[in-house]
């Protein structure tokens, strides 16, 4: 039955909200195939419409100007649909690249259609062109802290690391009072963690 393989492709997207799952290709391309079967359907009544009325003008409503109106709604239903699956999935891709960065863990890659990984790559490259030129971090702090300094503890030896514009030795289990801009890439790295005792 026509719409339903489009209704079944939307209806995938509630299933898990903040979570991705693997594209879709053969819904996807049953709902292509529909789309073009109700193109054909469309044109093939509209030239038996323009075959029996050569002026165009629609003197009254028959079966094939019902039938054609019928095909041209549901195409436009199934492009809806389509459109819909693709713009959240993009939106998903979006929210995983602000929570894990720029290079997604690869189970999570092995999950998109090779076009949303360029679209990932594109996007990742505008969002570092847009934070260099600016000269700013933006996945640092979701949300701003209250503190622009934080006391970490390093978890394994680092060594000599430049900070600002000093040399600070990073041994296993030392603490230190940084910058929170110059400790959340050692934290997200696991080198060190915030201290709060």
């Amino acid at each position: 039955m026509y719409g339903r393989s489009g209704a079944e492709l939307v209806r995938e997207l509630t299933f898990d909200d903040h979570q991705i799952r693997r594209f879709n290709h053969d819904l996807f391309n049953k709902v292509l195939g529909e789309i073009q079967e109700h193109y054909y359907q469309v044109s093939k009544i509209m030239t038996l419409l323009q075959e029996e009325n050569p002026s165009g003008q629609i003197m009254h409503v028959d079966g094939n100007y019902s039938g054609a109106l019928i095909h041209h709604q549901s195409l436009l239903r199934n492009k809806r649909c389509l459109l819909s699956y693709l713009y959240n999935r993009a939106q998903r891709i979006q929210r995983l690249r602000w929570q894990l960065g720029a290079v997604l863990p690869e189970d999570v890659r092995d999950l998109l259609h090779p076009s949303e990984k360029e679209f990932l790559k594109s996007y990742s490259d505008i969002l570092g062109s847009y934070m260099t030129t600016v000269d700013l971090d933006l996945t640092v702090d979701a949300t701003p802290p209250k503190d622009p300094y934080i006391k970490i503890r390093v978890l394994q030896h680092i060594g000599e690391v430049l900070l600002g514009d000093q040399t600070t030795s990073l041994s296993r289990n030392s603490i230190h009072f940084m910058k929170r801009t110059e400790a959340e890439p050692l934290i997200s790295q696991g080198l060190v963690e915030e201290f709060n005792g």
